[in-house]
């Protein structure tokens, strides 16, 4: 049986914990680079060390051991009640399964590097139908979850979404389900180039709260509220703080730049005078941005 890596039990267990490296760095009294280079196989713990990491776990997975770095991938995974890296969870025997299994794998295998710019505490402003003076937000939070893909969860006023982004072909496509009509609700944002993302826009189509539920296309943008802790049920306390803020923000709150982009005119009379003909969201008029380091 081939020997599993120490980096790949680091990996799954900071991953188990929420834990960034830069957290376990300063929590062991460790330089970040030392981290680094134990998660990236180029070296492994010294005894002190490794005594040290094993205690830092134990305080959070009661009963962990310096044995247990010994258990395979496997094992070691069922020890935190994760999947191991590899898998992704999905229904048994479900046609979207085989369907979108090759997108999800792919999600799963992107470097983290790719999606540590999103993560964090976010809220989402889309225009409301008929009032264009009127905006609705959404509070939650992104974040890699164990099996490897980016979490999404909101809430505002009683309403909750639960989902995954899924990077790919440089955007974002996000599948959410809404907690009121259990259905479906698709965005495709534009990302950015930069380390961490402050901003991001694009697309949104999901479903009026109408009788027919009627179909609906609408511009979203997507603010950074602040960056989680690496403290899986702190972050999840903030979430149910933030969710509970009011969704329909006064007018004023909201940015003229951000108000012109959700509201604006499309069609032929907008074309034929420069503007849109179908709703877009493109990367020449995109609000998405960023920074270049997150702050100290």
């Amino acid at each position: 049986m081939p020997v599993t890596p120490f980096a790949d039990k680091l990996d799954l267990a900071l991953k188990s914990l929420s834990m960034s490296r830069g957290r376990l760095a300063a929590a062991l009294g460790v330089n970040k680079s030392v981290v680094s280079r134990w998660a990236s196989g180029a070296a492994t713990p010294s005894s002190l060390n490794l005594e040290s990491l094993t205690a830092l776990i134990a305080s959070r997975q009661p009963g962990f051991t310096l044995l247990d770095w010994d258990r395979d991938l496997p094992a070691l995974a069922a020890l935190f009640g994760v999947e191991p890296a590899g898998t992704v969870a999905a229904p048994p025997g479900s046609v979207l399964d085989s369907l979108f299994a090759p997108v999800l794998e792919s999600a799963r295998q992107t470097n983290p590097q790719r999606t540590t710019p999103y993560e964090g505490f976010w809220r989402s402003i889309q225009p409301v139908p008929g009032k264009p003076a009127r905006f609705i937000c959404l509070y939650g939070l992104i974040r890699r979850s164990t099996n490897g893909l980016m979490e999404f969860r909101g809430g505002c006023a009683g309403l909750l979404c639960d989902g995954w982004l899924l990077p790919a072909e440089g955007k974002l496509f996000a599948v959410v389900l809404d907690s009121w009509g259990h259905t479906p609700i698709m965005m495709i944002l534009n990302t950015v180039a930069l380390p961490r993302a402050t901003r991001l826009d694009g697309l949104c189509l999901t479903t009026l709260m109408d009788s027919n539920r009627t179909p609906i296309a609408t511009p979203v943008v997507f603010e950074r509220l602040g960056d989680l802790t690496g403290d899986r049920a702190a972050d999840d306390g903030t979430f149910e703080e933030l969710k509970t803020r009011k969704p329909f923000p006064d007018p004023e709150e909201i940015s003229s730049e951000i108000r012109a982009h959700l509201v604006r005119d499309m069609g032929p009379a907008a074309a034929a005078n420069g503007g849109e003909l179908l709703l877009m969201s493109t990367l020449a008029n995109s609000l998405a941005g960023g920074v270049m380091a997150a702050p100290a």
